[in-house]
């Protein structure tokens, strides 16, 4: 693709301006840090608002598969549950844990969680919350028939019982400290015990029965999904300001731009920049917030046998890598380069050994020389290392191409195969789609700010470990098993070494929350902790 004496920083400008991507704008290279990498301004709330609103429509990237908070693990689904079924713990916009529906949290022993239910929460058919509900909503993970999609948060849970009209006990099989901060996840929503006996429950005819500021309204399948105000809301600090919020699904990306820039659309979260980013950014009718996240911008590793599966040919790759290119000109200034899968958002307690940690690291800078170096250790292969990339994807395909572009710097041999958008979920799931791909990029994004909530995907046998990485495995049950914070982070930083050295999955950029919203609305929360925490309870008018 290219030839050697070409930078290949300089292949990557000259292949994007070939695919019609621009340059960052004039005010994004100002914004721009060290090596060209952007040097951006993130926040975490957005201005407050000033009044209410009678109503206001907010676009998903996709219409939702359900509202069945087991089965919701992705943007569109929990962008409109966050608002609507609580969790026995909040996630704040600063990444925070604090009490949510369990007013205390205590932990008597290494394998016992005891949950007091808050007192006088009513679920919006005026029913009382219970112990008895919560224990129902928590024991909905363990039966392998419902299927939920959180079950690597549960796999060390003994059993889940109510032991007090107000509390509930939780028992391990053995000590797990994400076990409690997942419960400020969607891990930890409430449905009432009763409702959730209905076979249809969180489909469109079914709906869901919860205790949050809004409440289930309505489902217009292929158009719209409405939620009301729950005027009878326990906390009063987060009483709606906006009385119906009406979710449309324009999943096409012009589509969804126009709509907002015109006004027809009141705002929207992106977890990719769309390509009309620079259209939203100039617009004269409502403005873009960057926030701060846990999603980043990985290569994750698939290959048991070939080139891909030596590390010394994923480090060689990774280290030839210009990840400040692919922020800059990929990302349209909208990323910063990442040395590590977990950053500093994930840095929850122990900030001072994290960042002592990351620092001893390898910058994120290239460094053609010790790649090339490493490939002739691995005997300089000649197979063919093939990445799958979602089809429809500007962002898959350029990255893609810097990596084919880098690669051939290097002599490596890389191919591009193309998987429709309606297939490349089964990537993560299907080992059998996974055949003859090496490696797939992702949006990827933890849970809670514990970077041991990232690297637990490397578990042995686990469902995310596509390569069968088993260099960190004992050092992960061990971390899980650790509540003393000092303890962990020793742990996980070693974890974390190993991993960044071996490159099971390769970092490659943190992604903001990208967050559009019309200038007659504010008060939306601009942060990652919006699939968790109630983020429209503050949308108002400006």
């Amino acid at each position: 693709m290219i030839r050697r004496a070409i930078p290949v920083a300089t292949a990557l400008a000259l292949a994007l301006t070939a695919c019609g991507q621009q340059a960052a704008s004039p005010q994004q290279q100002q914004q721009q840090g060290a090596g060209g990498a952007p040097k951006l301004e993130l926040k975490t709330v957005t201005a407050p608002a000033a009044g209410e609103l009678d109503k206001a429509t907010w676009n998903l990237p996709y219409e939702p598969q359900t509202v069945d908070p087991i089965r919701a693990f992705n943007y569109a689904e929990n962008t409109v549950l966050a608002n609507m079924c609580e969790s026995l713990l909040r996630l704040t916009p600063e990444f925070g844990i604090e009490p949510g529906l369990a007013e205390k949290a205590d932990n008597p022993s290494p394998t016992t969680w005891v949950y007091t239910i808050r007192d006088g929460v009513k679920f919006w058919d005026g029913t009382p919350l219970t112990a008895e509900d919560v224990a129902a909503s928590l024991n909905r993970h363990l039966d392998p028939a419902l299927g939920t999609w959180w079950g690597d948060y549960f796999h060390t849970v003994e059993s889940i019982k109510a032991t007090g009209p107000m509390q509930v006990t939780v028992t391990l099989k053995q000590p797990d400290v994400l076990f409690n901060q997942a419960m400020a996840s969607a891990a930890g929503a409430i449905v009432s015990a009763e409702y959730a006996k209905k076979k249809d429950l969180g489909s469109p005819t079914g709906g869901v029965m919860c205790t949050g500021p809004y409440k289930y309204e309505s489902w217009k399948s292929g158009d719209s999904l409405t939620i009301k105000r729950n005027d009878a809301y326990w906390d009063t600090a987060l009483r709606p300001k906006t009385k119906e919020l009406v979710f449309r699904f324009i999943a096409d990306e012009t589509t969804a731009v126009n709509a907002l820039r015109s006004g027809e659309v009141d705002g929207q979260y992106f977890y990719l920049p769309p390509a009309g980013l620079g259209q939203l950014q100039q617009s004269t009718t409502g403005s873009v917030t960057l926030g701060k996240s846990l999603t980043f911008w990985t290569l994750l590793g698939a290959a048991k046998t070939g080139p891909y599966a030596d590390p010394k040919v994923r480090q060689a790759l990774s280290l030839a890598l210009d990840r400040a290119a692919i922020s800059k000109v990929v990302f349209q200034g909208t990323a910063v380069p990442q040395r590590t899968l977990a950053g500093a958002e994930y840095w929850g307690y122990q900030r001072d050994i994290f960042q002592k940690a990351h620092d001893a690291l390898p910058p994120e800078t290239p460094d053609l020389a010790k790649a090339k170096q490493l490939l002739t250790e691995a005997g300089s292969p000649t197979q063919t290392i093939t990445v799958g990339i979602q089809g429809s994807s500007a962002v898959h395909e350029q990255t893609a191409n810097l990596i084919k572009a880098t690669g051939e710097a290097l002599g490596l041999k890389i191919e591009i195969k193309v998987i429709p958008v309606e297939q490349y979920g089964n990537l993560y799931s299907d080992p059998k789609a996974r055949e003859g791909i090496d490696a797939f990029f992702s949006t990827w994004y933890g849970n809670v700010p514990d970077p041991l909530d990232i690297y637990t995907v490397f578990l042995a046998g686990g469902r995310t470990n596509f390569n069968d990485y088993a260099a960190v495995d004992a050092d992960i049950t061990k971390a899980r098993a650790a509540y003393d914070e000092a303890a962990r982070a020793a742990l996980v930083t070693t974890i974390q070494q190993k991993v960044t050295t071996d490159v099971p999955w390769m970092p490659l950029n943190n992604l903001p929350v990208i967050l559009y919203m019309n200038k007659r609305v504010t008060g939306a929360v601009a942060s990652f902790p919006y699939l968790y925490y109630p983020w429209a309870a503050g949308l108002g008018a400006a």
